[in-house]
C-alpha cells in the first residue's frame, strides 16, 4: 500500500516542476516582448545582426554609413574627376577649320585696304581742293591789276565824259567782270573807317591826326581782295596813330 502513495507523490512532484518551468518560461518571453516593445531601435539592430558589440563596431557602421567613408570619397573623387573632365574640356579652344581661317583673314584684309583707300580718297580730295585754291589765287592775282586799271580809268573819267557810251561801256565791263568774281567767291577787303589788322590790311604810311581814333584806317592806296577765307592781296592803307 506504501508504494502506490509513493508514486504518486513522485509523479506529483514531476507535474508540478514542469508547470514551474512553463511559467518561468512564459515570464521570460513576456519580459523579452516588453523590452523590444520598450526600445524598437534595438531590436532593428539586432535584427539586421548588428546586436552584437563586434558587430557594431565593424557591419553596422557600413550600415549607418559612417563606415562607408571610403565608398563616399570613391563618389566625391568621380565627381571631381568628371567636373575637372568639363573643367579641361571649357579650358580648350576649339579648332578653327582652314576655311573659316582664310575667310577671316580675307576679311581682315579687306577691311584693312577698305580704310587705307579711304584715308587715301580723303587725302587726295584735300589735296586737290588745296590745288585748285592755289591755282585759282594765282589766276585771281593775276586778274586783279586789270581790276585797279579799270578802278583808275573810271575815276580819272570827268561827269561829261562818263556819258559817253565808250565810258559807259567800260563801266558795264567793270561791272560785269566784277560780278564773276563775287560769284567764284573773291570779295574786296573793307578797309577805310576799320581799325588796323595786319592780317588784312599792309600799312604803308602813318599819319597823325586826333580827329580820329587810335590804329585807324583813313585811306587805302589799293584794294585788297579775299578768295573764300584766305587773302588773296592785303589792302595797302595809311593809318592814323
Amino acid at each position: 500500500m506504501e508504494e502506490p502513495l509513493e508514486n504518486n507523490q513522485e509523479n506529483k512532484s514531476k507535474e508540478e516542476m514542469v508547470k514551474e518551468a512553463v511559467e518561468e518560461a512564459r515570464k521570460a518571453a513576456s519580459e523579452a516582448a516588453e523590452e523590444q516593445a520598450g526600445n524598437p531601435n534595438q531590436a532593428g539592430a539586432s535584427e539586421d545582426g548588428c546586436g552584437g558589440q563586434d558587430a557594431a563596431d565593424t557591419d553596422c557602421e557600413d550600415a549607418d554609413g559612417t563606415g562607408g567613408a571610403d565608398s563616399s570619397m570613391e563618389e566625391d573623387s568621380a565627381v571631381d574627376d568628371k567636373a575637372g573632365k568639363k573643367v579641361k574640356k571649357f579650358g580648350k579652344k576649339p579648332k578653327k577649320d582652314k576655311k573659316d581661317e582664310k575667310i577671316e583673314e580675307l576679311t581682315d584684309r579687306l577691311t584693312r585696304q577698305m580704310a587705307e583707300f579711304d584715308n587715301f580718297r580723303k587725302r587726295t580730295d584735300k589735296e586737290k581742293s588745296q590745288m585748285y585754291e592755289i591755282g585759282a589765287k594765282d589766276i585771281i592775282e593775276k586778274i586783279l591789276p586789270v581790276v585797279d586799271n579799270f578802278e583808275r580809268g573810271l575815276d580819272a573819267a570827268s561827269e561829261e565824259e562818263k556819258e559817253n557810251p565808250f565810258v559807259q561801256g567800260m563801266d558795264k565791263i567793270y561791272k560785269q567782270l566784277m560780278t564773276t568774281l563775287e560769284e567764284i567767291g573773291v570779295k574786296p577787303i573793307e578797309a577805310v573807317g576799320q581799325e588796323f589788322n595786319p592780317d588784312f590790311h599792309n600799312a604803308v604810311m602813318h599819319v597823325d591826326d586826333e580827329s580820329l581814333g587810335e590804329n585807324t584806317v583813313t585811306e587805302e592806296f589799293q584794294k585788297g581782295y579775299m578768295y573764300r577765307d584766305s587773302v588773296v592781296r592785303h589792302s595797302m592803307v595809311k593809318v592814323a596813330n
